[in-house]
């Protein structure tokens, strides 16, 4: 059977005469057709062969008008394929259909049915092409591979989204912002931003999030779910991309690299954050102060000092915090966890701007110099104290008796005086001090060393 609009071939079943009681009537040369399509008599070999043989001829004439396909309902579902016909109605919602078959798949998205099942984990899908390809999972199947680099993906859409990374196609444009997206479904997401719609709410604290992906990341913090573990130190992550992360520091691996300064990170989003070093681009004001971030979770995390919002909670002595990172830092003073060695003289510090800071002694890098007379200094605090000899600020002031001074600290010395608290004792002869620099002084006494 042929279509003459476009050459495709089709079966049905057949029988073959080849009883020798029939050779005289010249159909025993193999050829083979359906009798039941030409003939009712089909069933009764016995009758007269002549009338078959003159239905066959009939209907041989009769096939020869209908583009030469054997098979007639074959060639009208065929046929639609040029025409562009859908004849068959849903009449939930009214979308047209080609096939009666096709119409009964459709349905299921309205009555929800899940009639096939995955043998290995009880998931349910609406079609069998469904359940394959989720299959696949289980089996590690990776049938489509990236002619140009040879990853090998499980489903056609994956392979067909990545070879865009090398074409560099970004048909999707927002209308908003003109921003483009490889993706329609990055597109969607990235609308959300400008809608400020958020439609999916966790059923636990009432959290509403733009995407569902970022509601179930979030409702790992409720399940405690940490599913994923560092095979080289045991660490567990909620996230199978927060181990990929973390797997970068065991491998050293820093792929993403800043095309101004050279400097490589291990995630592309820290390179994006760091070449706003280089523009300057502070996008996300605050709306009660004005003040400008580079980033938004500096925003939110500043936002906070309006609200006195300190959702994180130390569970040894209650104090609150409005960072979880200030948490952990705060919580290693309980534990005197200590994770970061100075190389040089492995002095241990339990944060990394304090490792930092230390080094700067060994280095003596001193890269921040006063304006006004040139001194410089390692650190900005530093700078900033100092400063202060040249503007005479002394914006620290003492509630008890008025007096100011430059730095805090001074003023909580200075505090002492009128709370009496001598915090400072000596190991000797148990004499008190305010200070610990007079402590040190005094133990010079019993030591018999002469401070100057």
């Amino acid at each position: 059977m042929e279509c003459e609009i476009k050459t495709e071939m089709y079966t049905s079943p057949t029988m073959t005469l080849k009883e020798e009681k029939y050779s005289p009537m010249e159909i025993t040369d193999e050829e083979e057709f359906d009798l039941s399509e030409y003939c009712h008599y089909v069933s009764s070999p016995t009758r007269d062969i002549q009338r078959i043989q003159s239905n066959k001829r009939r209907k041989t004439e009769e096939k020869r008008n209908k583009d030469r396909c054997h098979n007639r309902s074959h060639l009208t579902v065929h046929m639609m394929k040029h025409t562009g016909e859908k004849p068959v109605q849903c009449s939930h919602c009214g979308k047209t259909i080609n096939y009666i078959s096709s119409l009964k798949e459709h349905q299921k998205i309205h009555t929800g049915e899940k009639s096939h099942q995955c043998s290995q984990c009880g998931k349910t899908f609406r079609l069998m092409s469904d359940l394959k390809r989720h299959q696949r999972i289980h089996t590690g199947e990776k049938p489509y591979h990236c002619s140009q680099c040879g990853k090998a993906f499980n489903l056609m859409g994956n392979l067909k989204s990545h070879q865009k990374i090398h074409t560099g196609e970004r048909s999707y444009q927002c209308s908003l912002c003109e921003k483009t997206f490889s993706h329609m479904g990055n597109l969607k997401t990235h609308q959300k931003i400008h809608t400020g719609e958020k439609s999916h709410q966790c059923s636990q604290c009432g959290k509403t999030f733009s995407h569902m992906g970022n509601l179930k990341t979030h409702q790992k913090i409720h399940t405690g779910e940490k599913s994923h573990q560092c095979s080289q130190c045991g660490k567990t992550f909620c996230h199978m991309s927060h181990l990929k992360t973390h797997q970068k520091i065991h491998t050293g691996e820093k792929p993403h690299q800043c095309s101004q300064c050279g400097k490589a990170f291990s995630q592309m989003r820290s390179l994006k954050r760091h070449q706003i070093i280089h523009t300057g681009e502070r996008p996300h004001p605050c709306s009660l102060c004005g003040k400008t971030f580079s980033q938004m979770n500096n925003l939110k995390t500043h936002q906070k000092i309006h609200t006195g919002e300190k959702q994180h909670q130390c569970s040894q002595c209650g104090k609150a915090f409005n960072q979880m990172s200030s948490l952990k830092k705060h919580q290693r003073i309980h534990t005197g966890e200590k994770p970061y060695q100075c190389s040089q003289c492995e002095k241990a510090f339990s944060q990394m701007y304090d490792l930092k800071e230390h080094q700067k002694i060994h280095t003596g890098e001193k890269p921040h110099q006063c304006s006004q007379c040139g001194k410089a200094f390692s650190h900005m605090y530093s700078l900033n104290t100092h400063q202060k000899i040249h503007t005479g600020e002394k914006p620290h002031q003492c509630s008890q008796c008025g007096k100011t001074f430059s730095r805090m600290f001074d003023l909580k010395t200075h505090q002492k005086i009128h709370t009496g608290e001598r915090p400072y004792h000596c190991s000797q002869c148990g004499k008190t001090f305010s200070l610990m620099c007079n402590l040190k002084s005094h133990q010079k006494i019993h030591t018999g060393e002469k401070p100057h």
